[in-house]
């Protein structure tokens, strides 16, 4: 769609975007079609190409860019079956709006004998800006009418030089990340994740993640779908080839072509060349020839020709359009090291240099003649081969020839090497040199190393970056391997194996990368000591709670004159609680609250460990005044309870307190209810409207065990007070909570053995019912009840003996009517 002559009055900002919009729907419409554009897996053809410059001749490969006086040497190199003559046709070009001249054209028929045996020689004209190379099957006219249709669309042939380089570019990086994802899974699956990661940083890949997560044998195919969506944006890449912005609606298109909703979806750099080369190609198409890209993926000399589409031999013919290295200056590869300032070990066998930032160094064979270039402090400097190795992120040196005692402690290496004709300079490394090192154990591990496990240490030193191997001598000369990492620069953590070690004197021997001598480390070991973290007591009690661990080793504790025996270990938090009581009466009254103190601990070995304490404010207490329970008669008409202290869990209690400390009630306080192993509680407050103050100093609780503790508590239940800041008084005995079954009638059938039988619901909470008070004639009820009515001694009168589950130490008392059975 092209808009030609002048822009009608009307043609606003508003139909502009219109226009937009209509573009967008037609690129989405077409977006399913894409990627078959972009497979380019048709083996094409092979042409051979090398550049001289200055006296210098580099393989096709290594050459970024051409300049005005390259001298190109062309071969095709067509099999000798070859049985369609195709002509060749170099052509270069200077603009999209200046048609090159026609001396810029060079013919080549590749069925000349000399041309198929030594080639040609083309040299690159002034004011040249692109190159391509033109395929097409001979008809007699095929020179002058591919030259004419250059000629009048010079724009498209430009567009598309550039377009097909950015592709070929590009595809070189997808075509190293596939090979090599699929070579480490099958050398080295485990490995797969690390190497994986490197090589999409080095390459600019977009890597998923969640890809890892996956089946082993479903990794490597989540990882490579979606190939034509995997290349990212390169900067590098993009400087080197220039585009057209010319404001034409054919870059409007281009323009929208990058859009989520033109591609359904981010399409790659690599498939928008694409798109936009066949697209463009597609705008020269005549009834004679048509014009079709080719992909050119160089090794050394070859340029190897991937085709999206099959070539035709029948009109329209089939013109292969294959792009050269751009004719201007070439960037060289923007290389970082990730972490300007790590320290890497000069010494190490098989040296790695971390960089990113240019993926067509790693892709490619654009970037040569790489080495790392150190200066020796005596004589002339060190040239180290170099190779780039995406897998590992980076380079590998080879430094066995390398004599690092040439070299100061710390030596800077830069990278350097050629891009295409010219030298270039990549980042810089700090090297450090492995000499004989002290080495510091940091503070905090001063008393790690405990016998009967493992322990971790970390040591301190300048060469901690060169350490090869850590081992661990014991006394009896037995060595032991260790697992270390490089947690910093100067900096070593090492797992100590001590599980079957004995207390006493072991070395540490740290080998280095270049060194033949080993540094020497001499570590005591220990047997466990307890840990002191925390002691509190509060004034007025006779006990109080050591926190920390191994606290299993203590004998006893003391301070102010007061001596504390263990009385009860727990673990809570993963940490020791010790509760250690003073049979001292003086300590209720000695002890203040905000005295600071020191706490000396006695260990079972004899170690003596001290910890500062500060006496706590004192824990708030209550004492129960008077308890009233209150029960539904319509909910137990029948059950009389033996007991005072017996609560119905269907009634109510209702319970005065009055507070011993602090002297008056505080509003924030509130009471704690709790079953005998506290799985059941409930916090009773002002807030909630359970407590109602009668004064300052005594209060009314309510508690209604339903509704606050649920139908599965049962059993004694007790009672604290708790401060406002969460202090917690001592537990004391309020009442003992029962659930009653609810019993409906007895029943007795005639006969010599008079047989009676109970009824009811839930008789399950009936530990055993009896027609005396003594319990002589008595049924116990068995566990797991599940019938609703239960076999019984026949009643004296109409009252039975009844003892609850939840409480079978009293005897409560039924009284139901006994019919008469008839006579």
């Amino acid at each position: 769609m092209r808009v030609t002559g002048p822009r009608p009055p009307s043609f606003t900002l508003r139909s502009s975007a219109a226009y937009a919009r209509v573009l967008l729907i037609l690129l989405a419409l077409a977006a399913t079609a894409r990627a078959e554009n972009a497979a380019f897996d048709l083996i094409g053809p092979k042409v051979e190409v090398r550049v001289q410059r200055d006296g210098a001749t580099l393989p096709i490969a290594e050459v970024p860019s051409l300049q005005a006086g390259d001298r190109l040497w062309v071969h095709p190199d067509l099999p000798d079956s070859q049985s369609v003559r195709y002509l060749m046709i170099v052509a270069f070009l200077r603009g999209a709006t200046n048609p090159p001249p026609d001396s810029w054209f060079t013919r080549v028929e590749t069925w000349n004998r000399a041309v198929r045996d030594e080639g040609v020689f083309i040299n690159v004209p002034d004011e040249a800006e692109e190159a391509l190379v033109f395929l097409a099957p001979d008809t007699g006219g095929a020179f002058g009418t591919l030259r004419r249709a250059v000629r009048a669309k010079p724009g498209a042939f430009v567009r598309a030089a550039q377009d097909l380089q950015q592709a070929s570019l590009d595809r070189q990086r997808l075509e190293k990340y596939l090979e090599a994802v699929r070579e480490t899974y099958t050398s080295d699956p485990e490995q797969l994740k690390a190497h994986t990661t490197l090589l999409a940083r080095s390459l600019n890949m977009r890597l998923d993640q969640q890809c890892f997560d996956k089946p082993s044998a479903q990794q490597v195919p989540c990882l490579t779908q979606n190939t034509d969506q995997l290349v990212l944006d390169d900067a590098h890449s993009q400087t080197m080839v220039a585009t057209l912005t010319s404001g034409t609606p054919t870059d409007l298109i281009s323009q929208i072509s990058s859009t989520p909703s033109a591609r359904s979806g981010f399409y790659s750099p690599y498939i928008g060349a694409v798109v936009d080369v066949v697209r463009i190609l597609g705008t020269t198409h005549t009834a004679q020839y048509q014009y079709i890209p080719a992909l050119a993926l160089p090794t050394q000399n070859e340029l190897n020709l991937r085709l999206n589409n099959p070539p035709s031999f029948r009109n329209p013919k089939s013109v292969l359009v294959i792009g050269l290295p751009p004719v201007r200056p070439s960037p060289p590869p923007p290389l970082r090291a990730p972490e300007p300032t790590q320290i890497l070990c000069a010494g190490k066998p098989s040296l790695l240099l971390p960089a990113e930032g240019a993926p067509l160094v790693f892709a490619t064979d654009l970037a040569h003649d790489l080495v790392l270039h150190v200066e020796a402090k005596s004589g002339p400097a060190v040239d180290l081969p170099a190779k780039a190795d995406a897998e590992l992120g980076g380079f590998t040196v080879d430094t066995h020839t390398f004599d690092s005692a040439d070299l100061d402690r710390e030596v800077t290496g830069t990278l350097r090497g050629r891009w295409g004709f010219h030298a270039f300079e990549g980042p810089h490394y700090r090297l450090r040199t492995s000499h004989p090192a002290q080495w510091i154990v940091a503070s905090r591990d001063a008393s790690a190393l405990i016998v009967g496990r493992e322990d971790t240490l970390h040591l301190q030193s300048q060469d901690a970056c060169c350490v090869s191997e850590v081992t661990l001598k014991d006394e009896q000369g037995k060595t032991l391997s260790t697992e270390w990492k490089n947690l910093k620069t100067d900096e070593l953590e090492v797992k100590v194996p001590l599980q079957k070690a004995t207390a006493g004197w072991v070395t540490m021997q740290i080998r280095k990368f270049g060194l033949r001598e080993v540094d020497e480390v001499p570590l005591h070991t220990y047997a466990e000591a307890a840990r002191l973290d925390s002691f509190g007591i509060h004034a007025g009690d006779g006990d109080g709670t050591l926190k920390g661990t191994r606290l299993d080793q203590v004998a006893s504790l003391e301070f102010a004159g007061l001596e504390f025996k263990p009385d009860a270990l727990t673990r809570a938090n993963q940490q020791d609680e010790l509760k250690l009581i003073t049979t001292d009466a003086a300590a209720k009254s000695k002890l203040h609250p905000g005295d600071s103190v020191v706490v000396h601990v006695t260990l079972k070995d004899g170690r003596l460990l001290d910890l500062k304490s500060d006496v706590e404010a004192p824990r708030p207490s209550v004492s129960v005044l008077t308890k009233s329970i209150q029960v539904d008669p319509l909910v137990l008409p029948a059950v009389r309870l033996g007991s005072q202290d017996e609560l119905p869990q269907d009634g109510r209690l209702n319970f005065f307190l009055k507070t011993q400390v602090p002297e008056t009630f505080p509003a924030a306080e509130r009471i704690e209810v709790a079953t005998a192993d506290e799985s059941f509680r409930v916090l009773l407050s002002f807030k909630d409207g359970n407590l109602t103050m009668q004064d300052t100093k005594t209060i009314l609780a309510v508690l209604d065990p339903m509704k606050h503790l649920g139908p599965s508590a049962f059993g004694p239940l007790k009672i604290r007070p708790v401060s406002g800041d969460g202090i917690n008084g001592d537990w004391q005995p309020l009442v003992n909570l029962v659930r009653i079954p609810m019993l409906k009638a007895v029943r007795c059938v005639p006969g010599p053995e008079k047989q009676c039988t109970l009824s009811g619901d839930k008789l399950f909470l009936l530990d055993s019912v009896s027609a005396d008070a003594d319990f002589v004639n008595s049924v116990t009820v068995p566990e797991g009840f599940v019938e609703d009515a239960l076999a019984i001694p026949p009643p004296k009168g109409k009252m039975l003996y009844i003892k609850l589950r939840d409480d079978p130490a009293t005897i409560d008392t039924v009284s139901l009517p006994v019919p008469q059975p008839q006579q």
